[in-house]
């Protein structure tokens, strides 16, 4: 039997990462309403906002790891999700983000949960490699991408959502510490 049991907790410098609660789904659910979440497949209903905070869930119990909510250290405000996802339909085991808070873009928050997941992914997981979709007019997570040393590597249409770029992450012994940077 499967069940949701515990999950990793993640300790960056300014965020904690951690599986989805409840609570957080009405951060999401006004995310997906906005036009910020056009590149992962939205604007959405509040109904199919609540189906997708479920798959993100379910991917935890059934796959063992997913996307962790990134949370501010502090306050504990729920400012994004980030990690490890691998979907019915995906390619290749992904290292996804996106930042649900508008007043947390730009701060270099996605960087470091990012980071924190792809060390989780290779030192934990054991993932030899990853890549990140990103849809072609997302202009501010291929910068992400390239900053986390990804490159371009081909296009994926998936049946809903269409055109993605695949970005390969670097494997873990082309980093310097063996895509331990998050703990540095």
């Amino acid at each position: 039997m499967l069940s949701y049991g515990p999950t990793p907790v993640l300790e960056t410098e300014r965020m904690i990462l951690r599986a989805p609660v409840t609570s957080d789904f009405e951060v999401f659910a006004d995310f997906m309403a906005s036009d910020r979440s056009a590149h992962i497949g939205g604007p959405i209903s509040r109904a199919l906002a609540w189906r997708a905070f479920g798959h993100m869930t379910g991917h935890w119990v059934h796959r063992g790891y997913g996307m962790f909510i990134f949370t501010d250290r502090a306050s504990g405000a729920a400012l994004g999700m980030c990690g490890p996802w691998f979907p019915e339909g995906w390619p290749e085991p992904e290292i996804g983000w996106s930042v649900w808070a508008a007043e947390a873009e730009g701060k270099g928050l996605a960087h470091e949960a990012a980071l924190a997941a792809r060390a989780h992914a290779y030192g934990v997981l054991g993932w030899p490699t990853a890549i990140s979709l990103i849809a072609a007019n997302n202009t501010r997570s291929q910068a992400l991408a390239r900053r986390m040393g990804c490159m371009p590597d081909g296009i994926f249409v998936h049946e809903q959502f269409g055109e993605s770029g695949i970005w390969r992450h670097p494997a873990p012994d082309m980093l310097a510490d063996g895509g331990m940077e998050a703990y540095a």
